[in-house]
């Protein structure tokens, strides 16, 4: 549960550097991501994750 806890704070973390640095640039990548059909999103996402679980793997 610790781990889990970890990991959600370091997500808001990482979350939160792109407004931080760039608020423009975020405001720009939202607009364009919002043009975006479902599809694309979606194929986005499982992309990450699996990327995620990969790295995951390499670093466990």
């Amino acid at each position: 549960m610790q781990d889990l806890a970890a990991a959600f704070c370091l997500v808001l973390v990482i979350e939160g550097v792109m407004p931080f640095l760039s608020p423009a640039t975020l405001r720009r990548t939202a607009a364009i991501t919002s043009q975006l059909p479902d599809r694309a999103l979606r194929i986005a996402g499982l992309v990450s994750m699996v990327i995620g679980l990969l790295l995951l793997q390499l670093v466990r």
